[in-house]
């Protein structure tokens, strides 16, 4: 060999690294295979579960496919949930009767199949989330057994249903403006109240950010609370109702205090603050004692107390009562709501450690700007309900009762 020839490994092999080779997709086959094990069984759930368990079948690559079967009783065609080509059998949870009875059994045989291939959760959630956005492609009976099952399965805390997995999918504006969310959820909830309780159902709304947001559900034309109240109490839903009644109360509270809070920041005109307060009321049709307990935690939490200086919070709190005193008194009509002011300052001066020796001046101070009638606080000295603090502050305010009550005997 010649020293310009390079050198060669004669007779080596070189090797090329083998591809991994796919084997082709058969959900076909997969469908025929399960739905022969429901007919070989006859519907029976129990030795199914044994069957499947037993099998050899590709679970991990079909698993929409199975929980195809279980459902409608064999494959769909894509975007619908009509029958594909192939094997269908009738133990499926669509052709089953619309009672909790019966559909029971499938939610406790799909736990059970969850428990021993995990990897399917997953797959059931998928399943779930799109026959939910396609409801209108369901019968009304379909519907309904489907609200059935979902119930049930948060009943049993069926893996692989997240909340929302359920109530998200079900927002779709054609599906809600045709009224089909509506019947579904009222399904819904019906079933789940059978064992469980309001908190329950709420707990899960909230789960699935719902929970402030029931009137989507309805369509656009119906979005309002009498809708929402006419609706459930003719279901049986009457706690129902009344939670959310509740809750829009204390949103609109709440709504109320960030607007007052913005306006007092903003050292607004004292008339425009009443006219808005008014506003509300008329609007939410707000009750006179929670406006009054809302006017006094906005005031006071507007004021800027000191930490230590206890003259200077004294000072701040007297500035702000006198300050809005006209905005107190055309809220305070009345002994009951005055009542309820000094019940309110009670209250505050009581969990609040630096407030707690102002209360008599702060009493004085409402009295003075004619927010409390002497009666009301000579009522409230005399036959005061509230425990909280009551025995410091009785002591502290003896002297100023006692100034009215020789100003009384003098006159």
């Amino acid at each position: 060999m010649s020293s310009k020839e390079r050198p060669t490994l004669g007779g080596t092999r070189i090797k090329t690294r083998k591809r991994n080779i796919a084997a082709p997709l058969d959900p076909a086959a997969f469908a025929d295979a399960v739905v022969q094990i429901y007919l070989d069984n006859a519907g029976d759930l129990e030795l199914i579960a044994k069957s499947i368990e037993s099998s050899d079948l590709n679970f991990s690559r079909y698993g929409d496919t199975f929980f195809e079967v279980v459902f409608t009783g064999g494959r769909t065609q894509p975007g619908t949930t009509k029958p594909d080509e192939g094997d269908h059998h009738p133990y499926s949870i669509i052709h089953c009767d619309p009672k909790r009875e019966v559909i029971l059994p499938s939610v406790i045989y799909i736990q059970k199949i969850l428990r021993r291939k995990p990897f399917l959760i997953k797959n059931l959630e998928n399943v779930m989330r799109r026959f939910l956005q396609s409801l209108e492609l369901f019968e009304e009976n379909e519907r309904k057994k489907l609200a059935i099952f979902t119930a049930l399965a948060f009943s049993q805390k069926l893996s692989g249903l997240p909340p929302e997995t359920v109530f998200q999918p079900l927002l779709k504006d054609n599906l809600v403006g045709k009224g089909l969310v509506l019947s579904f959820i009222t399904d819904f909830f019906k079933e789940y109240l059978v064992d469980n309780s309001l908190d329950d159902l709420i707990s899960i709304l909230k789960r699935g950010k719902v929970e402030d947001n029931l009137l989507d559900f309805f369509p656009s034309a119906k979005r309002s609370a009498e809708c929402f109240s006419e609706h459930f109490t003719k279901e049986g839903l009457v706690p129902l109702v009344e939670y959310n009644e509740k809750k829009t109360f204390e949103v609109t509270l709440k709504e109320m205090k960030s607007a007052l809070t913005t306006q007092i920041a903003e050292e607004a005109d004292i008339s425009e603050v009443i006219d808005a307060v008014k506003q509300r009321i008329r609007d939410a049709k707000l009750p006179d004692i929670e406006v009054v307990r809302v006017l006094w935690d906005v005031l006071m939490d507007a004021v800027q107390w000191s930490g230590k200086n206890q003259q200077q919070n004294a000072n701040s709190a007297l500035r702000q009562v006198k300050t809005w005193a006209e905005l107190l008194n055309t809220f305070c009509t009345n002994g009951k709501l005055e009542l309820e002011l000094m019940y309110k300052v009670q209250m505050q001066c009581y969990e609040d450690a630096k407030l707690m020796k102002l209360f008599p001046e702060i009493v004085r101070s409402l009295y003075d700007q004619d927010v409390l009638a002497e009666d009301t606080i000579l009522h409230w000295f005399r036959k005061g309900t509230n425990p909280k603090g009551r025995q410091t502050f009785v002591k502290a305010l003896e002297p100023f009762v006692n100034w009215l009550e020789e100003a009384e005997e003098e006159e």
